[in-house]
């Protein structure tokens, strides 16, 4: 129920930030505008993160939904399980920390600066966030992997 309010409040912060982008595209700057559109799509990506684990979460701890052969069945659904939905979670959030690694590439302008919103360690350090993030993926489904595969394989005794 917790995720499905924070839901709601990602709807209205899209609202708010789109807002924000058609009525102040007058003053604001290419720059501000690429920076506000990366802030949507941040926010879809997260809403979107948070779809997949309160239907996933759902269909795999509480009660399948039923909804084989409906037009509207996400395609990840009819196949989702707790390995799965690690693997798809990592996924989004390595897109997510995209989106703020761009952001941050954009926003960088004088590194270093005084009054500059970024450092040369704090950027160094989102950059190594981001890389563990990707590391962190590549286990989790290397490791669904190989338990796919071991528990596909036939036992030693027949069974």
């Amino acid at each position: 129920l917790g995720l499905i309010v924070a839901q709601g409040v990602y709807v209205f912060l899209f609202g708010k930030e789109l807002w924000h982008l058609i009525h102040d595209t007058p003053t604001l700057s290419e720059q501000d505008i690429m920076l506000i559109v990366l802030g949507l799509i941040d926010v879809v990506m997260i809403s979107n993160l948070l779809m997949m684990v309160i239907v996933g979460g759902y269909e795999t701890f509480v009660s399948r939904l039923r909804l084989e052969g409906h037009p509207d069945q996400p395609e990840w659904l009819s196949h989702v399980n707790a390995s799965m939905l690690k693997v798809k979670l990592a996924m989004a959030i390595i897109g997510i920390s995209s989106i703020h690694l761009l952001k941050t590439f954009i926003e960088v302008g004088d590194l270093g600066a005084p009054g500059s919103k970024f450092t040369e360690a704090g950027v160094m350090w989102q950059t190594i966030i981001h890389c563990v993030f990707i590391l962190s993926a590549i286990g989790i489904a290397y490791t669904d992997r190989l338990m796919v595969h071991v528990s596909a394989k036939p036992h030693k005794n027949g069974h």
